[in-house]
């Protein structure tokens, strides 16, 4: 058995955190490839190392040279080894980093060396070799994954090797230089390795036992979600969600390799397992989770006989996608149409000038906005199997006396998400969650 473990910013916070995931790596012989992140925060008002490299981005920008925020860095990683006792002149790749961040002057690559080091430290703790995912993971010159080009470097750089640690949340792109994923992207590099070596688990380690059926800060001690699929983690992730990062799945889900969610701090703890999708196994319950996120403004538009117009939908994305616009989703109906745009994306007068121009391009009967919306999903293969599964969740935000202002519910009958103003976003969450978790706890004995 082949088992690949990326471990998170939590993980490797300090010397004795590492020394934890040693021991966890150890406590499993078929836990032979690891992926690491950088050092996250230690304690409550404590600052990531990723955070401290971008601002030592800041500094080289403005000064040209690395200043306190590479000294703070420098420091951290000292300290972890003195706490570990390793014997690699860490010195010296420290010094050799600031040399590189100054001369590539690129915020990918500033931002990667916290991976980079981290891995550098945990493959001289563990005694394993070290893969720079620079030399393994590419990207293609439109800035995506180059996916099987990644997986065969990576079969190569590992054949024959019984363990590695590889760096996490970078690679190389088209052009020769580093290149990040996106924030948490080492859940993306990890699944990456996992596909390379056609892994039997790909194992995320964090600093909680899984996936919680919605946001412990909203209902007190939420029901564990003890499996879910592919489909379902793909929907709670992206809407908000956060233990894994929503595209980590899809170098996995090609290959059906699953996932579990483990704990650093509760190894004994079962976790999470997602599952292929065909390969789920209903749990008994209607809804698996519920996720949301905040702060979203909607265009509603509305023009008789919309439908019969030929490139209607065209014209109106055609002026987002000139400003650079993304939407989250568009729910319709015969004669209206609302686009729901996260709202940083319209900031400095950017939705008056999209307002003018769909105004110009469609010339709607009615055009307006509602702003300071949030979106909540409910999520469950269960769903589709239990009637009046509807019903009973807008008769759960009804009892709570909270007014849904937009409904789209996916062809699949996988998810049912309801937009509500945004100071009604925690009432509508757990009214909710009481109606599929605590009545049927209390009604089926779950």
């Amino acid at each position: 058995m082949i088992k690949v473990c990326k471990f998170g910013g939590t993980s490797m916070a300090d010397g004795n955190m590492m020394k934890r995931v040693a021991a966890i790596v150890n406590a499993d012989k078929a836990r032979r490839y690891v992926v690491v992140s950088a050092p996250g925060k230690r304690f409550s008002g404590d600052t990531k190392i990723t955070d401290l490299l971008y601002r030592c981005y800041d500094e080289v920008m403005q000064t040209g040279s690395c200043g306190e925020a590479y000294g703070k860095i420098c420091a951290r990683f000292l300290g972890i080894a003195a706490e570990l006792g390793i014997r690699t002149d860490l010195a010296d790749i420290l010094d050799q980093t600031k040399a590189d961040i100054e001369r590539e002057k690129s915020a990918d690559f500033t931002a990667s060396r916290g991976e980079y080091l981290s891995a550098r430290v945990m493959a001289e703790l563990l005694g394993f070799p070290f893969i720079d995912a620079r030399e393994v993971i590419k990207f293609r010159p439109d800035g995506q994954l180059d996916a099987d080009r990644s997986y065969g470097l990576l079969y190569a750089a590992l054949k024959g090797k019984p363990h590695a640690v590889v760096s996490g949340y970078y690679g190389e792109d088209a052009a020769g230089r580093v290149k990040t994923f996106s924030r948490g992207g080492s859940d993306i590099s990890g699944a990456i390795v996992a596909r390379a070596v056609m892994a039997d688990v790909y194992e995320n380690w964090t600093d909680v036992s899984g996936f919680l059926a919605c946001d412990p800060h909203i209902v007190e001690n939420p029901a564990e979600i003890r499996s879910m699929s592919y489909k379902e983690l793909r929907e709670l992730s992206y809407m908000g969600a956060n233990v894994l990062h929503s595209e980590s799945i899809f170098p996995v889900r090609s290959a059906d390799i699953p996932i579990r969610i483990k704990n650093t701090f509760r190894p004994e703890d079962e976790g999470t397992l997602i599952l292929p999708t065909k390969k789920y196994r209903y749990s008994g319950r209607t809804v698996t989770g519920i996720a949301g996120k905040q702060n979203f403004t909607v265009i509603f538009i509305e023009k008789s006989l919309m439908n019969a117009e030929i490139g209607f939908t065209r014209k109106v994305l055609s002026v987002l996608e000139k400003h650079g616009i993304s939407f989250e989703h568009i729910p319709s109906g015969i004669d209206t149409m609302s686009l729901v745009i996260d709202r940083d994306q319209l900031k400095d007068g950017a939705l008056e000038e999209v307002l003018r121009e769909i105004d110009e391009a469609v010339s709607p009967d009615d055009l307006h906005t509602f702003n300071d919306i949030a979106l909540i999903a409910t999520v469950g293969h269960g769903m589709s199997r239990s009637v009046g599964t509807s019903a009973k969740l807008f008769d759960a935000i009804a009892r709570a006396g909270i007014n849904v202002r937009m409904i789209d519910q996916g062809s699949s009958e996988l998810n049912i998400i309801v937009g509500v103003d945004n100071e009604n976003y925690e009432r509508a969450i757990a009214a909710i969650y009481d109606e599929f978790f605590r009545r049927e706890e209390n009604a089926f004995g779950l």
